[in-house]
């Protein structure tokens, strides 16, 4: 670890060199950013020293309905790319993310991940940023045999643990109960929920309805709609003539504004709980006004500087902002961003101890035991300590209730 560490430290100097060259070249040198082609991988972000590189692939959602949550994932993964090629590789060799964007669809995922394996011949992939996606392919993963770190959230993905499939969001399941328990204390009982039919908001549903009890909460009324929906108004007509005191959605964050911006046209007064999937700038931008007053749990990332400073994520916190917002701009970091930070980090760990010289088979089953004995690692969502029964492996309090207010995340009262 203490490797990552040296790249960790130096991405600020990195980073001042880049904007340095940036200023200093004329605009007619300057070449407009490249996006992946779909289907085709980026071009590796420097030039490869005399090692051979160590590729990793990586599988988001860059296009369809879940891109705001994939960009932020192929932004982070290109700048560690350079960061950590920049501090001269691991062991002397530079890292290559092959990054396919899934289209956040399935079936093109499984099509990408047959080509990162089989073609590639990557030793890890981070992604799929959905659960649906994810879910999609763990059979293809397990008989690979090819570490996958997801970046998606449903308690699925690594429940039952299978060898080679791990992930780094905080599930769905503890997301409700961090919602449950801040509901409880504001003494709510009786509550509607409308999800989405997607493999996330299936499995929020699910937890939703079975855990309400425990919280001494009724769920009265549940509705749903599909992904791409444009309008929730008559699910919402449905709940507006109950007797609910507030609301859930779960589903990421444009399906999710169309609730706010819906809940608001129909003059609900009751009060919209979301899940961890708004956990975006993008949520606030769609929603606008209607967004404030939401509530939802979420990781440190988005309080970071109420984080105390004895925390051990404090560092990586705050360092992993003022990294990725030195890049692309004030304001555009989240949680989503952090995830694929926390599952490229585990897979730089593991590569580390690589043998020299191991074949493609050997180094893959290498790298999966080593990211399976990761112990108290300080992630952006949580400490990280993995094990042959936990391939999540996160410690309890990696969340907490956010809300929304004037367009800006505070911590909920």
């Amino acid at each position: 670890m203490k490797h990552f560490l040296r790249w960790t430290f130096i991405l600020a100097i990195v980073i001042a060199l880049v904007a340095i060259g940036a200023v200093a070249c004329d605009d007619d040198e300057t070449e407009e950013p490249t996006t992946p082609a779909t289907g085709e991988p980026t071009a590796p972000a420097t030039e490869a020293p005399d090692k051979e590189s160590y590729k990793i692939g990586a599988v988001l959602s860059i296009t369809g309905p879940a891109s705001h949550l994939g960009e932020p994932e192929k932004n982070t993964a290109e700048m560690m790319e350079d960061s950590i090629n920049a501090a001269g590789g691991i062991n002397g060799h530079p890292i290559e993310v092959i990054i396919y964007d899934t289209e956040t669809n399935a079936e093109k995922c499984a099509t990408m991940v047959d080509r990162l394996i089989d073609q590639d011949d990557v030793l890890a992939i981070v992604g799929p940023t959905t659960s649906g996606n994810s879910l999609a392919i763990i059979d293809r993963i397990n008989q690979a045999e090819t570490t996958l770190i997801s970046c998606a959230a449903s308690a699925g993905i690594v429940n039952p643990v299978t060898p080679w499939v791990f992930k780094t969001p905080q599930t769905d399941k503890e997301a409700v109960a961090e919602i449950y328990g801040y509901m409880q204390k504001q003494g709510l009982a009786n509550i509607a929920i409308i999800t989405d039919t997607s493999g996330f908001g299936a499995g929020g549903k699910d937890f939703l309805l079975d855990d309400a009890d425990g919280y001494g909460i009724t769920v009265v009324k549940a509705q749903e709609f599909t992904s791409g929906d444009t309008s929730m108004q008559s699910q919402l007509t449905v709940i507006k003539g109950t007797d609910a005191e507030a609301v859930i959605c779960w589903a990421t964050d444009k399906e999710s504004a169309i609730v706010a911006l819906d809940m608001e046209t129909l003059k609900m007064e009751i009060p919209l709980y979301c899940s961890h999937g708004i956990a975006n700038p993008a949520f606030i931008e769609q929603a606008g006004s209607a967004a404030d007053g939401v509530v939802f749990p979420a990781g440190k990332l988005l309080f970071a500087d109420k984080v105390a400073d004895d925390d051990p994520q404090k560092q990586v916190l705050v360092d992993y902002i003022a990294d990725y917002e030195a890049i692309y701009g004030e304001g555009t970091v989240s949680t989503f961003g952090g995830h694929l930070y926390d599952a490229l980090s585990m897979v730089v760990i593991a590569l580390e101890s690589v043998d020299e010289g191991a074949s493609t088979a050997d180094a893959r089953a290498q790298v999966r035991d080593e990211i399976e004995q990761i112990t108290e690692f300080p992630g952006t969502g949580g400490m990280f300590t993995m094990s042959p029964e936990n391939h999540l492996g996160m410690a309890p309090g990696s969340l907490g209730m956010v809300m929304i207010v004037d367009g800006e995340w505070t911590l909920a009262p």
